[in-house]
């Protein structure tokens, strides 16, 4: 049978759908939870992170996710890294747990900047982990969508409805990502995790970019004539005379001007 075909956010929420489902079945096997709705992840030729910087964050993640469950706390954590500026986010049972994660993540080599955003309460149900994933694809679509975003320049983070922008944008970008993102029915808060350009940076990072369109200036129309101004007459033309047959044409000149 002939499957009807699904818009790619649509199978993209339901693959993180499934993986979130898998991960709360085997819940009972381990103390903690790795992991939440992150759109905006992997390698790409139009990251504005270098090919090194990539797979450098690739490796902090790893390694970040490795050290929180060698701690066997409770909870769920999740580890995200744009730059070398790792966010943590999730839920922990305690304050203590919460701090242990913190200086867990910050020991990895080469993590410029901890951003701990992780909340002190019960791990969120599998209801709210599948609302986070179609939220955050909703989020990633909403700036594909933007024409003046380049949408492979966030990453975006959802966690109960809470949205967190990371990447490298100038001023202008995050605050136009910020607002679409809070236009967006089910975002409670936007949290930007960015680190800002300035215009001429961005602009040396693309040099042969696409620049803007030239604004056409309508030319200016000439002024009519002030009110009571006549100009002066031009010259009377002379009459055009056709000769007739067996007829003299004498010459005729010009009334003279008075």
């Amino acid at each position: 049978m002939k499957q009807a075909h699904q818009p790619a956010w649509t199978r993209l929420a339901t693959s993180l759908a499934a993986a979130a489902l898998v991960g709360s079945l085997t819940a009972g096997c381990a103390p903690l939870l790795v992991g939440a709705a992150v759109v905006g992840g992997g390698m790409s030729l139009t990251d504005r992170r270098t090919s090194g910087a990539q797979l450098e964050d690739q490796s902090i993640e790893f390694k970040a996710a490795a050290r929180v469950r060698e701690l066997a706390t409770l909870g769920r954590v999740n580890v995200t890294s744009y730059n070398r500026t790792v966010l943590i986010s999730g839920e922990v049972p305690g304050s203590r747990e919460k701090t242990a994660v913190e200086r867990a993540v910050a020991t990895v080599e080469n993590v410029k900047l901890v951003v701990n955003e992780l909340e002190v309460t019960d791990n969120a149900a599998l209801s709210q982990r599948s609302s986070d994933t179609v939220l955050a694809t909703k989020v990633k679509a909403t700036l594909i969508d933007a024409r003046d975003l380049q949408a492979n320049a966030f990453k975006v983070v959802t966690e109960r409805g809470i949205v967190y922008l990371m990447g490298r944008v100038t001023e202008r970008e995050a605050k136009r990502s910020v607002d679409l993102t809070r236009s967006i029915p089910g975002v409670e808060k936007v949290v930007p995790v960015f680190e800002t350009l300035s215009e001429a940076e961005l602009s040396s990072m693309n040099p042969g970019g696409a620049q803007p369109a030239p604004v056409a200036v309508p030319t200016p129309a000439p002024a009519p004539p002030s009110p009571g101004t006549v100009g002066e007459p031009a010259p009377p033309r002379e009459p055009m005379r056709v000769p007739v047959p067996g007829v003299p044409v004498a010459p005729t000149s010009a009334a003279p001007r008075s």
